[in-house]
């Protein structure tokens, strides 16, 4: 199992997974295509509110009695579904994502599809592989991997999310990447509630029948992260589903700014000890010799207890006409898998190209996006936010 070690240089997060075949590498001018978003210029492209601001909506809870009402569901009182950007509220609530909380929280936006891409360039579907699980502890192994969670209409709900590197802010990253649909419903709805991510969740893989009963220390190990910020893609607004797969899961991209729940002057990564450059405009499918996707499974057969990866090589899978080609791979993981990343090696460095977003309806495979110029807006937008 490779590893991405904590080490004291805080951007050491290269390790050599596998071989990656390919003409340009991610800092070559040919690896992003130029051009705008124009669905990420409008509103809804980018989003996010100060945690704690002065304009919140109505019934965010303020105090003990209010997040009582709050884990009891009372956060669906609020006037309407956040869907814009000026909407969007985060409010810190210290303690509400405890060990019991979040061993509680099982349910996943596991978005499945009976399509295997009937609109032409999609490779033959993949042969299952069959997740296994990653070395524990994991703040050895893979430390800027951890898991999402969130409130939903649903109920409580998890994720998986990756630490990023910021250009911005060298070695100092606050960023998460994750899957749109693990921060916004897409058309059908807005903003999720109670957003944070923990990285190195259950750091020592304890059985979810423990978790809840362990000390904070093992279960979060580098403490909880609330997102202040989050920017997602207007083409995941305006056509994304949660239902199931279709052309807005080409887009089904996300990046979260967070701050420590408990305050301090460290960034994320220097908490962590590592984060992952992203590379924008990787090659497709079919000039990428393998890649490793990580994610926290919380759909039978798995329970969200623990880290698993699949290490396969991608075929091309196309929802909709004209929009980007999405990698796909044999792979087992299941819901709660969302949003963890996908990995490559060139050059010696292991770089995030993807994001798992889709899978099929009984588990055998998963897609994830392409990250072209769409995904670049929107990430260099929260970059320049935050510079």
């Amino acid at each position: 199992m490779p590893a991405i070690r904590r080490t004291a240089a805080a951007a050491a997060a290269a390790v050599t997974l596998f071989a990656t075949a390919t003409a340009c590498g991610p800092g070559d001018d040919n690896a992003a295509a130029p051009g705008r978003s124009a669905a990420a210029d409008r509103q809804g492209g980018e989003a996010g509110a100060d945690a704690g601001g002065p304009d919140q909506p109505n019934g965010t809870p303020t105090g003990p009695d209010d997040t009582k009402k709050w884990q009891k569901g009372g956060w669906k009182d609020w006037d309407q579904w956040a869907r814009k950007a000026s909407e969007f509220a985060n409010p810190v609530i210290k303690d509400l994502w405890n060990p019991s909380r979040m061993a509680e929280a099982r349910n996943t936006p596991d978005v499945t599809t009976q399509s295997t891409g009937d609109a032409g360039g999609s490779d033959p579907e993949p042969r299952p592989v069959q997740a296994r699980q990653v070395a524990r502890p994991y703040h050895q192994h893979m430390a800027p991997i951890g898991k999402i969670m969130f409130d939903s209409p649903q109920g409580p709900m998890v994720c998986s999310g990756t630490v990023v590197e910021d250009p911005a802010h060298p070695g100092k990253s606050n960023l998460v990447w994750t899957a749109g649909h693990c921060v916004h419903a897409g058309r059908s709805g807005g903003w999720m509630r109670n957003i944070v991510f923990v990285p190195s969740y259950n750091d020592q893989g304890l059985p979810m029948s423990e978790v809840g009963r362990a000390p904070a220390q093992e279960v979060s190990p580098y403490g909880v992260w609330w997102a202040n910020w989050i920017t997602t893609s207007g083409e995941w607004i305006d056509m994304g589903s949660t239902k199931s797969g279709n052309a807005g899961s080409a887009y089904d991209f996300a990046v979260l700014h967070v701050k420590p729940e408990r305050g301090g002057g460290k960034s994320l990564q220097e908490t962590v000890g590592a984060a992952l450059p992203v590379w924008f405009g990787a090659p497709s499918a079919d000039r990428v010799s393998g890649l490793q996707a990580f994610g926290y499974p919380a759909a039978p057969p798995y329970d969200g207890a623990r880290m698993m990866n699949c290490p396969a090589r991608p075929g091309r899978l196309t929802m909709s006409q004209g929009t980007p080609a999405m990698y796909r791979i044999g792979c087992t993981m299941t819901g709660g898998t969302s949003g963890g990343g996908w990995f490559t090696n060139y050059g010696g460095r292991t770089y995030l190209v993807s994001n798992s977003s889709i899978g099929s309806l009984n588990h055998t495979w998963l897609a994830g996006p392409h990250l072209g110029a769409e995904a670049k807006r929107v990430f260099t937008g929260i970059s320049r936010k935050f510079a």
